[in-house]
């Protein structure tokens, strides 16, 4: 094995024309002779260039509507021979085996198939098989042959050939070799995720994840900490999927704090009326509707001034230069929006540190989906939280029914608690709320934080009681004991919304009904940890 390969013979086989042209003229320029197989043949030919079909390699025709073509020792033993081999190399002479230096293959578009919505006979039929035999066969052997699977890697490999006259170094060849086997990685996982699905296998044997990346980061949660960006190749709206308007590019803790904020306002129908939710530590610290969308952050940041400052701030419809001009009033970290107004945009670009992402829509929450979580030798999968209840779900279990304002405000206030860390208690009046607390191991100590983040507030807005008074509240899971409850009640609380379920759920309803509150169960729970 030497470290510089010359590169004579390249077989070019690809789906993904872009930039084929370019790369075979500058082989050619470099006397490579190029072999190559069915559509990627035809495309060579039609731009001028001398190219020979893989059939006249192997002395067999493409059969099988192209399923067999390149499964054949004519071209696996010129990828996978060892060039410092004597047996190797007799066997090659032998048998008329031609050396390939180079391999360029993109695999079959399975995962833009499947992302379309095609049936199953069409999504098999796009599972290349030649495609990732010859990638692994030329990424195994990668001491002599350079294999690429991505265009983007073309220019790089031109560079390469510039610099050594004509041939690759073995750290280049290993980094494709590299890039090949998590390209084949990638597809198999798209495949096998995909069956599961299709066979409703909720626990296949095995799992596996892929994703490409999309930046390198700074730091991870931490300074001391490495971390990169995966995109997983779903078009589903959010930070992933955005374009970026200006600033500097998103840390780790933006881009999990972006998420959370898009999905959270994605839970609000822009028909219902503009939404907006800022987040914090991928907590909310205020989420609301209003008449326009300007008035909706302001009534947000009306939740929780102090904890607003530096968050992300995330919208359900258009920006707007009134909602713009409002949110640049404090320092915030990011805006996320489906779309942004022309104006909007240059009012922000005054704000150098302030990052403007659009999506082409919001998240569906209801869509199905998996999220996992790393734990100590392993990782936990699950469906992701896509529950959602209505009116018709919800079961009056206290003396009083709520009223139709504590209904729509119970609403709210549940679409909220599904996106607050667990404990999650949430206080809402009015479409918006006013009251949050997140993450404490007691439910008790979450109703009362949230109820002193609104009696703060009042003393900065200057209201004769905390907007806790006549609110609702909503609690992820069931309150275990009747203490959480009158809390809220003692806060000024009027109605409850809860998953109920609890051992004790005739004490907490009788400790309502002795407060006079109306409280509703949903038959569901939103734990988020």
């Amino acid at each position: 094995m030497t470290d510089l390969v010359p590169l004579k013979r390249a077989l070019i086989s690809v789906s993904d024309k872009t930039g084929l042209i370019d790369l075979a003229k500058a082989l050619a320029a470099r006397k490579v002779d190029l072999i190559s197989t069915g559509g990627t043949a035809r495309a060579l030919r039609e731009a001028g260039l001398a190219v020979r079909d893989v059939s006249d390699l192997t002395g067999f025709p493409e059969m099988m509507d192209g399923r067999v073509k390149t499964l054949h020792p004519m071209v696996h033993g010129g990828l996978l021979a060892l060039r410092d081999n004597e047996e190797h190399v007799g066997a090659m002479q032998a048998h008329g085996i031609e050396a390939i230096d180079l391999l360029v293959v993109n695999l079959y578009p399975f995962e833009e198939t499947v992302a379309r919505g095609a049936d199953y006979a069409e999504a098999i039929e796009n599972i290349d098989i030649g495609g990732p035999a010859m990638i692994r066969a030329a990424a195994k052997n990668h001491g002599f042959v350079s294999v690429v699977t991505d265009p983007e890697d073309y220019i790089p490999l031109l560079s390469e050939l510039d610099a050594n006259e004509g041939r690759t170094r073995m750290a280049f060849r290993q980094t494709l070799a590299q890039r090949a086997y998590a390209r084949t990685a990638a597809y198999d996982a798209a495949v096998s995720t995909w069956m599961a699905g299709a066979i409703a296998d909720p626990a296949p044997r095995r799992r596996a994840f892929a994703g490409t990346l999309a930046q390198t980061l700074r730091y991870g949660e931490n300074p001391h900490q490495q971390a990169a960006f995966y995109r997983d190749g779903s078009d589903r709206p959010g930070v992933a999927t955005a374009k970026q308007h200006q600033g500097k590019e998103l840390s780790y803790n933006n881009i999990n704090d972006t998420d959370a904020a898009f999905e959270l306002v994605s839970e609000f129908l822009p028909a219902d009326g503009p939404a907006c939710a800022i987040i914090k530590h991928a907590n909310p610290c205020g989420v609301a509707r209003g008449a326009t969308l300007a008035e909706a952050y302001g009534r947000a940041y009306d939740c929780d001034r102090t904890s607003a400052f530096g968050g992300i701030i995330a919208l359900n419809t258009r920006l707007d230069l009134e909602t713009a001009k409002a949110i640049t009033g404090i320092f915030t970290e990011v805006v996320i929006a489906p779309g942004a107004d022309d104006d909007a945009i240059a009012h922000f670009a005054t704000k150098k540190n302030l990052r403007l992402l659009t999506t082409k829509g919001l998240a569906n929450p209801g869509a199905p989906g998996l999220a996992f979580k790393q734990v100590s030798g392993g990782f936990l999968v699950q469906d992701r939280d896509n529950g959602m209840i209505g009116l018709d779900d919800l079961r009056v279990v206290t003396k009083r029914a709520p009223s139709d304002k504590e209904l729509a405000d119970m609403l709210f206030a549940w679409k909220v608690a599904k996106h607050v860390k667990s404990n999650a208690i949430v206080y809402v009046k009015d479409q918006a709320t006013v009251g949050v607390g997140a993450g404490q191991m007691s439910r008790v100590d979450s109703t009362r934080i949230a109820a002193r983040k609104s009696q703060d507030m009042a003393e900065v807005l200057g209201l004769d009681a905390p907007l806790t008074q006549g609110s609702v509240v909503a609690s992820d899971a069931f309150f275990p004991f009747a203490d959480g409850l009158l809390t809220a009640a003692e806060a000024g609380a009027t109605a409850l919304i809860q998953p109920g379920g609890s051992m004790r759920d005739d004490e907490v309803i009788a400790a309502a009904d002795e407060a006079g509150l109306a409280m509703v169960f949903t038959g569901q729970r939103h734990f988020r940890h």
